[in-house]
């Protein structure tokens, strides 16, 4: 059998439409680093993100007939464990709450904001953690994962607007905690 990097994304679908466990361990193998990492930083305990994972890929695994029509596995697979991380949070009664539609400007100016990137990686990635938790999941859902604003806003049942006030309310706290943090530091 040819190394994991060489069999395509089908050829893996396929062994695993034939109940080979070489498919199921290629893909799993394949996605579920990235996976994990966009499942952790919606769901901060590591304990969680991890149930959220297996679920996700055993999920993933009772339906991969799913999987023969698909442009991108990897989008898709992120996709449901995002979707199922979202959930996992509506569950412990985390609330996005839908402010209204006012929109928010930046009070730092430009020249502010690149100051801050001057601090660790580690500073950005616990600012962020430190958010609320919805907060924190459209931050990563629009930064790391890619995502519009009206995407999220249709996965969190808010209006684009709201989730665009919310993402500047975020980036404006992550920026003035990065500014004192750096500072004092």
């Amino acid at each position: 059998m040819p190394s994991e990097e060489k069999i395509t994304d089908k050829e893996l679908i396929a062994l695993c439409l034939k109940g080979h466990d070489a498919g199921y361990n290629g893909l799993y193998n394949r996605y579920a680093k990235k996976v994990y990492n966009s499942i952790s930083r919606i769901v901060s305990h590591t304990g969680e993100a991890e149930d959220i994972l297996q679920d996700t890929f055993c999920a993933v695994f009772s339906e991969i007939g799913k999987l023969t029509n698909v442009v991108s596995v990897e989008a898709w697979i992120r996709r449901m464990a995002i979707n199922r991380s979202i959930s996992h949070l509506r569950r412990r009664k985390i609330i996005f709450a839908d402010l209204g539609d006012m929109d928010i400007g930046d009070d730092l100016g430009d020249a502010e904001q690149m100051e801050i990137f001057d601090c660790r990686v580690a500073d950005v990635k616990k600012t962020i953690d430190e958010l609320s938790s919805g907060y924190k999941t459209i931050v990563n859902l629009h930064v790391f994962e890619k995502m519009t604003h009206e995407e999220i806003a249709r996965m969190l049942d808010l209006t684009p607007t709201n989730v665009r006030s919310q993402y500047h309310r975020a980036k404006k706290r992550i920026l003035l905690s990065l500014k004192d943090k750096c500072y004092y530091e």
